[in-house]
């Protein structure tokens, strides 16, 4: 038998929403007296340190949503030359399809804050890379009573090194 957190039924496409409507079904869900988790990011390249992250958000809560920086958005933020490496509708996708990812929203704008004063979260995850003091969207979530939690990262995983790895033509097995 399945989990109360688990949703094997639901097709990861339909997990895609847009911010209306995400708005309208996690209203329903607050409702219930279900925990709302939000984090976003550009999950360029997935790897195991996006996987260990959502995991430990989606334990924070009931529903975990994740916002998804646009490709104009990701490109916004200057992560390097050439990125965001995959389109927008597939980094949604794939993010869609993990198992602790309840719905995904794709946001235009370089910071989620729109979503995040929207949505209005019960707990706002980051990365332990970030500062409390830089954490768009903390006041509001705090200011509706929510909690901020920074998530350590997994050491030696990211997209960044995963491209450089690429571009100098690496493999896993060049370590």
């Amino acid at each position: 038998m399945a989990s109360s957190r688990t949703r094997p039924n639901v097709s990861s496409a339909r997990k895609i929403l847009s911010l209306s409507a995400l708005v309208t079904k996690l209203a329903r869900s607050k409702r219930r007296g279900r925990k709302v988790v939000f984090t976003n990011g550009v999950y360029d390249l997935i790897h195991p340190g996006h996987i260990a992250l959502l995991d430990k958000a989606k334990a924070l809560g009931d529903v975990l949503v994740v916002g998804v920086n646009s490709d104009r958005s990701a490109q916004s933020l200057n992560k390097a030359p050439g990125r965001p490496i995959v389109g927008q509708a597939d980094r949604a996708r794939v993010v869609s399809g993990l198992g602790a990812v309840d719905h995904v929203v794709i946001f235009d704008e370089p910071t989620p804050i729109k979503v995040i004063e929207r949505l209005v979260p019960d707990v706002l995850v980051k990365g332990a890379d970030w500062t409390a003091g830089t954490i768009v969207g903390s006041d509001a979530v705090k200011a509706a009573g929510g909690r901020v939690v920074r998530i350590n990262l997994v050491a030696g995983r990211s997209t960044t090194s995963l491209v450089e790895r690429i571009r100098a033509g690496k493999s896993a097995l060049d370590a």
